[in-house]
């Protein structure tokens, strides 16, 4: 017993002396690899068969099309010049503006993301479309000394209670360059009611600190310096334009006071939020092509409910349109049938509803 017990006391003491935190807002790793953490999605969520057009400004290019073109050499250390990444902003909006092309820029953040611990639910190059698997940032863990000490050995012994996806989409721009954007999705764990006797997995908001916080890595990884990337991210917030919905007779409609450009970009990250299967887009006709499952159900899981639950849905996922269209001074968004016909369902109204609330 003695013997065991000082054995013990060594092992916890130099466990604890190797595991020291060097203050890391995001740990995904953990000793054994990848943490992945699947929650039950039901089948009417899989992906389906996607369309093949990558969009550009001035029309889009097929996958076909893309693959004739002779693959070009990747840079995957410095940058090519001073100012081949930068950031730009738009209120709590953030994204990357790399001057080089799409197929360079792809094998260097798809490898950044499994460098950071995470593994892929879409891998989808033909898009630009990467999105991660749940994972845990075992940087939330608090670390104590037991709790440090123990977590070398069992390292899933302790948990934080929550988990993030994110999903990164890769946008040609008008200058021969891409946009890069990085969207945040968080679930967490709650007990199912009063009595305390189980869980379930509830979604909680987007965080724009993990949003920025990837964006960094990735310009450094893109090449800039720590100092630079920090600089550009801390920079000061500019006050977004606020969305509104308007009702009319004949349709129901989101109104944002900015040019399409910039509303382009609201609209694609208010989607990737709020968890929309972007299965297309087509820059140059404005078109987001989505699915959307209805949260009308009569159990009234919600729409985030239904997307992870495990059972099954009675309706399925349903093909939409999101229509971005220049009106002005300002641009409007409404939504559109599989066949291009405008909605003024109840359904459609949720739809621009969930996407106000996250461009206020």
């Amino acid at each position: 017993m003695n013997r065991a017990t000082i054995a013990l006391t060594t092992l916890v003491l130099l466990s604890a002396c190797s595991s020291i935190m060097d203050g890391d807002k995001v740990n995904y790793k953990t000793e054994g690899g990848t943490k992945v953490v699947p929650l039950d999605i039901p089948p009417d969520l899989t992906q389906l068969t996607r369309d093949t057009r990558y969009a550009v400004p001035g029309g889009p290019v097929t996958a076909s099309a893309m693959g004739v073109r002779p693959a070009q050499a990747v840079a995957t250390t410095a940058a090519k010049q001073v100012n081949d990444v930068r950031i730009e902003r738009d209120g709590k909006q953030r994204w990357l503006v790399v001057n080089r092309s799409a197929d360079a820029v792809w094998p260097i953040v798809q490898g950044f993301w499994k460098e950071n611990g995470f593994e892929y639910v879409i891998e989808q190059q033909q898009l630009g479309l990467l999105e991660t698997e749940w994972a845990e940032n075992r940087a939330k863990i608090p670390q104590d000394f037991i709790r440090r000490s123990l977590g070398k050995v069992l390292d899933g012994l302790y948990s934080s209670g929550e988990r993030d996806k994110f999903r990164t989409r890769i946008e040609r721009n008008s200058t021969g360059g891409v946009d890069i954007f990085i969207s945040h999705r968080g679930m967490s764990e709650e007990y199912k009611d009063q009595s305390k006797t189980g869980t379930i997995w509830a979604p909680r908001p987007s965080d724009s600190g993990l949003e920025a916080e990837f964006l960094s890595r990735l310009m450094i990884k893109l090449g800039v310096s720590a100092e630079q990337a920090k600089t550009n991210i801390t920079a000061q917030e500019v006050i977004a334009n606020k969305a509104t919905l308007i009702t009319r007779s004949d349709a129901t409609l989101l109104n944002i006071p900015d040019t399409f450009d910039v509303a382009w970009r609201r609209v694609g990250l208010a989607l990737d939020r709020t968890g929309f299967t972007v299965e297309d887009r087509d820059r140059a006709q404005g078109v987001y092509f989505v699915r959307y499952v209805d949260s009308a159900s009569k159990d009234e899981k919600g729409f985030f409910g239904k997307m992870f639950s495990s059972s099954k849905s009675e309706t399925g996922p349903v093909k939409y349109r999101i229509a971005v269209r220049n009106s002005g001074n300002a641009t409007e968004v409404t939504v559109q049938n599989a066949a291009g016909a405008t909605e003024n369902s109840p359904v459609s109204q949720r739809i621009l509803k969930l996407m106000a609330d996250d461009l206020r």
